[in-house]
């Protein structure tokens, strides 16, 4: 039932981030042919060579964090399309909570109800019927008061029976049969977002009808896929609303989706579209719809060796050192690296301790 609609550009504010490999990659090989090393490990340089300027080796908790602009609201809505024919008689308002056994919408003066599950409605319910989609059905109805049957994947006489009692409370034809398009499935409770045909419209087949969202306000960020490290589902991250509150918060859902772009002749886009709740709802009481600010920690390296990251010198023979300063002379070291954040990178390596003098090349 989700709709395809192609969703507008989202405006991308991007906070402090890591410096990104290549462009340590040329700094690091211009301060190597800088220095004079070429790359070498171990190789001693005199006083006329030292570094211009220094700084020492230091022991620090890393942070790869980042600042994103979101959206608040209430989520992605999904559209309802009909699979009855005749004329829509009545739709549930707009912003309106739709629970278990409520009606969204009726054709003819029927109603066509709401129930929870993630298999939608594809087929006619009757006896001899079985599969997931049975015991689907059969879980909801009992979970509205209707017994008498067993709940499983088989639909039987007697589901039936308790399928007719449900009819008759809702007024529809006491046939025992579930139709396809008489029932609607969503994962839970659902807010009336805005309606796609009006009271008089003819119901068709595949024809939208309504969209519905969640109930909870959400926010949702887009992403680019560079930044996919971020979207890590289950992860925390810190909410700031339009008045300054910091608010805790949880990544709910990830999925990358296909951006349309403004310019007709540009290619669309592809972004990682976020989804985020918080933990205390009540803080975003009095915003239905604002921008607001997530910062999200992709990782952090708790009490490691760091550098600055225009320390690192490229070698000749692959991967980075160091030149450690030490007194009137100097020597490159090759060092393993870690975590790039805040312009500092986590090294290892023999003769890296905290406190040790580095080279920072011009």
């Amino acid at each position: 039932m989700s709709g395809e609609t192609p969703r507008p550009n989202r405006r991308r504010r991007t906070g402090t981030v890591v410096a990104a490999a290549a462009a340590v990659v040329l700094a690091g090989a211009a301060a190597a042919a800088a220095v004079g090393y070429g790359g070498g490990v171990e190789g001693t340089a005199d006083a006329a060579v030292l570094p211009p300027a220094t700084e020492k080796v230091t022991r620090q908790t890393l942070i790869d964090a980042q600042a994103e602009s979101g959206e608040l609201g209430y989520g992605e809505p999904t559209t309802v399309s009909g699979k009855l024919t005749g004329t829509i008689t009545a739709l549930a308002a707009t912003g309106a909570t739709v629970n278990r056994g409520g009606t969204l919408y009726r054709v003819d003066n029927e109603r066509v109800v709401l129930l929870y599950g993630s298999l939608p409605a594809y087929r006619t319910l009757s006896p001899g019927v079985e599969g997931a989609d049975v015991k689907q059905f059969e879980r909801e109805i009992a979970a509205l008061g209707y017994d008498g049957f067993t709940a499983d994947d088989e639909y039987t006489a007697a589901t039936a029976d308790a399928v007719r009692e449900w009819q008759e409370d809702l007024g529809l034809p006491e046939t025992g049969r579930v139709e396809q398009g008489r029932v609607v499935y969503a994962p839970s409770q659902v807010r009336i977002d805005a309606h796609s045909a009006a009271v008089g419209d003819a119901a068709q087949p595949g024809k939208g009808v309504l969209t519905y969202t969640r109930t909870a306000r959400v926010v949702t960020v887009s992403l680019g896929v560079d930044d996919q490290r971020l979207a890590r589902k289950g992860a925390g991250v810190q909410v700031t609303t339009p008045t300054g509150a910091r608010v805790p918060g949880r990544i709910t859902a990830t999925e990358t989706v296909v951006e349309s772009a403004q310019d007709p002749d540009a290619e669309p886009e592809t972004k990682i579209e976020v989804t985020v709740s918080v933990t205390d709802p009540k803080a975003l009481a009095g915003f239905d719809a604002a921008s607001v600010d997530v910062d999200f920690t992709a990782s952090q390296r708790p009490n490691v060796l760091t550098v600055p990251v225009a320390a690192l010198l490229a070698l000749a023979e692959g991967g980075y050192g160091v030149e450690i300063v030490e007194g009137a002379g100097s020597r490159v070291v090759a060092v393993e690296t870690g975590l790039f954040a805040s312009g500092r990178v986590e090294v290892s390596g023999e003769g890296i301790a905290e406190g040790v003098t580095v080279g920072m090349p011009a």
